[in-house]
Protein backbone atom coordinates (compact mmCIF):
# COMPACT_ATOMS: atom_id res chain seq x y z
CA UNK A 1 0.00 0.00 0.00
CA UNK A 2 1.50 3.37 -0.77
CA UNK A 3 1.97 5.44 1.67
CA UNK A 4 0.31 8.84 1.99
CA UNK A 5 1.25 12.64 2.54
CA UNK A 6 -0.27 14.80 4.80
CA UNK A 7 -0.57 18.50 3.37
CA UNK A 8 -2.01 21.85 4.59
CA UNK A 9 -4.06 23.88 1.76
CA UNK A 10 -5.82 26.70 3.06
CA UNK A 11 -6.06 25.41 6.23
CA UNK A 12 -7.17 22.40 5.38
CA UNK A 13 -5.33 18.88 6.39
CA UNK A 14 -5.53 16.57 3.07
CA UNK A 15 -3.74 13.50 2.25
CA UNK A 16 -2.62 12.74 -1.58
CA UNK A 17 -0.33 9.87 -3.04
CA UNK A 18 3.03 10.76 -3.44
CA UNK A 19 4.60 12.84 -6.47
CA UNK A 20 1.22 14.50 -6.59
CA UNK A 21 1.44 18.17 -7.47
CA UNK A 22 -0.43 21.03 -5.54
CA UNK A 23 -2.30 21.80 -8.07
CA UNK A 24 -3.85 18.10 -8.31
CA UNK A 25 -4.16 17.49 -4.51
CA UNK A 26 -6.00 21.13 -4.62
CA UNK A 27 -8.76 19.74 -7.42
CA UNK A 28 -8.95 16.73 -5.76
CA UNK A 29 -10.63 18.36 -2.71
CA UNK A 30 -12.32 20.89 -4.85
CA UNK A 31 -9.88 23.91 -4.21
CA UNK A 32 -9.51 25.82 -7.23
CA UNK A 33 -6.48 27.12 -8.65
CA UNK A 34 -7.10 28.91 -11.38
CA UNK A 35 -4.61 27.66 -15.19
CA UNK A 36 -4.21 28.37 -18.23
CA UNK A 37 -1.24 26.60 -19.51
CA UNK A 38 -2.26 23.04 -17.65
CA UNK A 39 -3.95 19.57 -19.45
CA UNK A 40 -4.52 16.72 -17.72
CA UNK A 41 -3.57 14.97 -20.95
CA UNK A 42 0.10 16.52 -21.06
CA UNK A 43 3.05 16.92 -18.98
CA UNK A 44 2.91 19.69 -16.62
CA UNK A 45 4.53 22.49 -18.45
CA UNK A 46 4.58 25.72 -15.56
CA UNK A 47 4.33 28.26 -18.82
CA UNK A 48 1.76 30.73 -17.73
CA UNK A 49 2.38 31.03 -13.77
CA UNK A 50 -2.03 31.47 -13.01
CA UNK A 51 -1.50 28.59 -10.57
CA UNK A 52 1.13 30.26 -8.31
CA UNK A 53 0.66 29.13 -4.67
CA UNK A 54 2.10 30.32 -1.27
CA UNK A 55 4.13 27.57 0.30
CA UNK A 56 5.74 27.35 3.90
CA UNK A 57 8.47 24.32 4.41
CA UNK A 58 9.87 25.09 7.97
CA UNK A 59 10.48 28.74 8.52
CA UNK A 60 10.86 29.51 4.61
CA UNK A 61 7.94 31.02 2.75
CA UNK A 62 7.67 31.43 -1.28
CA UNK A 63 5.52 31.16 -4.48
CA UNK A 64 6.27 28.13 -6.39
CA UNK A 65 4.08 27.08 -9.36
CA UNK A 66 1.48 24.49 -8.30
CA UNK A 67 1.10 22.54 -11.42
CA UNK A 68 4.93 21.28 -11.84
CA UNK A 69 5.73 21.59 -7.45
CA UNK A 70 5.40 18.16 -5.73
CA UNK A 71 3.95 17.75 -2.27
CA UNK A 72 5.50 16.85 1.04
CA UNK A 73 5.00 16.06 4.06
CA UNK A 74 4.18 18.51 5.96
CA UNK A 75 3.93 21.18 3.00
CA UNK A 76 1.60 24.29 4.02
CA UNK A 77 -0.31 26.13 1.04
CA UNK A 78 -2.06 29.10 0.72
CA UNK A 79 -3.80 29.89 -2.54
CA UNK A 80 -5.07 32.81 -2.29
CA UNK A 81 -3.00 35.49 -0.40
CA UNK A 82 -2.13 39.16 -0.77
CA UNK A 83 1.48 37.81 -2.85
CA UNK A 84 -0.53 34.90 -4.68
CA UNK A 85 -3.11 37.75 -5.88
CA UNK A 86 -0.45 40.13 -7.08
CA UNK A 87 1.36 37.33 -8.72
CA UNK A 88 -1.57 36.58 -11.10
CA UNK A 89 -2.77 39.64 -11.68
CA UNK A 90 0.60 40.59 -12.92
CA UNK A 91 0.89 37.71 -15.12
CA UNK A 92 -3.11 38.39 -16.29
CA UNK A 93 -2.14 42.10 -17.10
CA UNK A 94 0.85 40.52 -18.94
CA UNK A 95 -1.23 37.67 -21.14
CA UNK A 96 -3.90 40.53 -21.89
CA UNK A 97 -1.38 42.99 -23.20
CA UNK A 98 -0.38 39.93 -25.84
CA UNK A 99 -4.25 39.24 -26.18
CA UNK A 100 -6.78 42.06 -25.48
CA UNK A 101 -9.68 40.30 -26.58
CA UNK A 102 -10.19 36.68 -26.19
CA UNK A 103 -13.26 35.51 -24.09
CA UNK A 104 -11.43 32.90 -22.12
CA UNK A 105 -8.75 35.53 -21.19
CA UNK A 106 -11.25 38.11 -19.87
CA UNK A 107 -12.84 35.69 -17.87
CA UNK A 108 -10.17 34.25 -16.00
CA UNK A 109 -8.76 38.53 -15.88
CA UNK A 110 -12.23 38.75 -14.28
CA UNK A 111 -11.93 36.44 -12.13
CA UNK A 112 -8.41 37.71 -10.93
CA UNK A 113 -9.38 41.02 -10.11
CA UNK A 114 -8.09 42.78 -13.42
CA UNK A 115 -10.25 44.91 -15.54
CA UNK A 116 -7.86 46.48 -18.05
CA UNK A 117 -3.28 45.80 -18.87
CA UNK A 118 -1.24 48.38 -17.80
CA UNK A 119 1.57 47.32 -20.33
CA UNK A 120 1.48 48.47 -23.78
CA UNK A 121 -0.27 46.33 -25.81
CA UNK A 122 1.83 43.98 -28.47
CA UNK A 123 -0.75 42.07 -29.71
CA UNK A 124 0.33 38.88 -30.72
CA UNK A 125 -2.64 36.04 -30.04
CA UNK A 126 -0.63 33.72 -28.97
CA UNK A 127 -0.16 33.71 -24.71
CA UNK A 128 2.74 30.69 -25.37
CA UNK A 129 1.27 28.34 -23.23
CA UNK A 130 2.60 25.53 -24.91
CA UNK A 131 0.16 23.25 -25.29
CA UNK A 132 0.06 22.82 -28.73
CA UNK A 133 3.64 22.37 -29.07
CA UNK A 134 2.80 19.11 -26.04
CA UNK A 135 0.29 17.94 -27.68
CA UNK A 136 1.83 17.43 -31.07
CA UNK A 137 5.00 15.87 -29.46
CA UNK A 138 3.45 13.99 -26.31
CA UNK A 139 -0.06 12.73 -27.79
CA UNK A 140 0.39 12.86 -31.73
CA UNK A 141 3.96 11.76 -31.49
CA UNK A 142 4.97 14.28 -34.56
CA UNK A 143 6.67 17.15 -32.95
CA UNK A 144 5.77 18.96 -36.07
CA UNK A 145 5.71 22.65 -34.26
CA UNK A 146 8.00 24.24 -31.91
CA UNK A 147 9.20 27.52 -30.26
CA UNK A 148 11.03 29.65 -31.94
CA UNK A 149 13.00 32.80 -30.27
CA UNK A 150 13.05 34.69 -27.33
CA UNK A 151 11.81 36.51 -24.86
CA UNK A 152 9.42 39.17 -26.62
CA UNK A 153 10.20 37.64 -29.98
CA UNK A 154 9.34 34.11 -28.87
CA UNK A 155 6.97 32.39 -30.95
CA UNK A 156 5.53 28.84 -31.81
CA UNK A 157 6.34 28.06 -35.23
CA UNK A 158 6.90 24.98 -37.88
CA UNK A 159 10.73 24.50 -38.48
CA UNK A 160 12.15 27.79 -39.79
CA UNK A 161 9.48 28.98 -40.85
CA UNK A 162 8.25 26.63 -43.80
CA UNK A 163 5.79 24.04 -44.38
CA UNK A 164 6.25 21.45 -41.67
CA UNK A 165 7.39 18.17 -42.98
CA UNK A 166 6.27 16.12 -40.04
CA UNK A 167 2.38 17.66 -39.59
CA UNK A 168 -0.17 15.18 -40.15
CA UNK A 169 -2.59 17.61 -39.80
CA UNK A 170 -4.70 16.25 -37.36
CA UNK A 171 -5.72 19.50 -36.06
CA UNK A 172 -4.87 18.92 -32.25
CA UNK A 173 -2.75 22.22 -31.77
CA UNK A 174 -6.02 24.09 -33.28
CA UNK A 175 -8.07 22.42 -30.76
CA UNK A 176 -6.17 22.41 -27.82
CA UNK A 177 -6.04 26.11 -27.82
CA UNK A 178 -7.01 27.71 -25.75
CA UNK A 179 -7.01 31.43 -27.62
CA UNK A 180 -8.00 30.00 -30.42
CA UNK A 181 -5.31 31.61 -32.69
CA UNK A 182 -4.30 28.62 -34.76
CA UNK A 183 -6.34 28.68 -38.16
CA UNK A 184 -7.31 25.76 -39.10
CA UNK A 185 -9.47 25.56 -42.68
CA UNK A 186 -11.29 22.80 -44.62
CA UNK A 187 -12.71 22.97 -48.15
CA UNK A 188 -13.12 21.14 -50.90
CA UNK A 189 -11.05 18.35 -49.80
CA UNK A 190 -8.25 20.13 -48.52
CA UNK A 191 -7.47 21.05 -44.76
CA UNK A 192 -5.53 24.44 -44.28
CA UNK A 193 -2.87 24.46 -41.59
CA UNK A 194 0.26 25.86 -40.99
CA UNK A 195 -0.25 27.97 -44.16
CA UNK A 196 0.00 24.31 -45.71
CA UNK A 197 -2.32 21.95 -47.82
CA UNK A 198 -3.24 18.76 -46.80
CA UNK A 199 -5.38 16.05 -48.95
CA UNK A 200 -8.60 14.97 -47.15
CA UNK A 201 -9.82 11.42 -47.88
CA UNK A 202 -12.90 10.95 -49.28
CA UNK A 203 -15.38 8.00 -48.03
CA UNK A 204 -16.59 6.78 -51.94
CA UNK A 205 -19.80 5.42 -50.01
CA UNK A 206 -21.33 8.93 -48.29
CA UNK A 207 -18.85 11.07 -50.38
CA UNK A 208 -17.48 12.90 -47.03
CA UNK A 209 -14.18 13.45 -46.42
CA UNK A 210 -12.94 11.85 -42.98
CA UNK A 211 -9.35 12.89 -42.59
CA UNK A 212 -6.10 13.93 -43.55
CA UNK A 213 -4.25 11.45 -45.94
CA UNK A 214 -1.17 12.08 -43.67
CA UNK A 215 -3.33 11.79 -40.73
CA UNK A 216 -4.63 7.70 -41.55
CA UNK A 217 -1.05 7.37 -43.06
CA UNK A 218 0.48 8.15 -40.03
CA UNK A 219 -2.12 6.15 -37.52
CA UNK A 220 -1.26 3.14 -40.42
CA UNK A 221 2.42 3.28 -40.00
CA UNK A 222 2.00 3.56 -36.08
CA UNK A 223 -0.55 0.20 -35.38
CA UNK A 224 0.72 -1.18 -38.55
CA UNK A 225 -2.82 -1.79 -40.08
CA UNK A 226 -3.52 -1.37 -43.87
CA UNK A 227 -4.33 1.92 -44.37
CA UNK A 228 -7.59 0.95 -45.88
CA UNK A 229 -8.31 -0.21 -42.19
CA UNK A 230 -8.96 2.84 -41.29
CA UNK A 231 -10.82 4.02 -43.95
CA UNK A 232 -13.24 1.79 -43.89
CA UNK A 233 -13.90 2.36 -40.03
CA UNK A 234 -14.29 6.34 -40.66
CA UNK A 235 -16.91 5.62 -43.84
CA UNK A 236 -19.13 3.68 -41.44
Amino acid sequence: MTEMITVTIDGRRIQAAPHTTILEAARGVNIDIPTLCYNEALTPYGACRLCMVEITEGKRTRLVASCIYEISEGLVVETDTPRVQNVRRLVMELLLARNPKHPALLAMASRVGVSSSRFPAEVKGCILCGQCVRACREVVGVSAIGFAGRGVHRKVTTPFGEAPPDCIACGSCAYICPVDVIRMEQKDGVRRIWNTDFEMVRCEDTGRYIAPKKQLEHISKFTGLPLQDFVARKCK
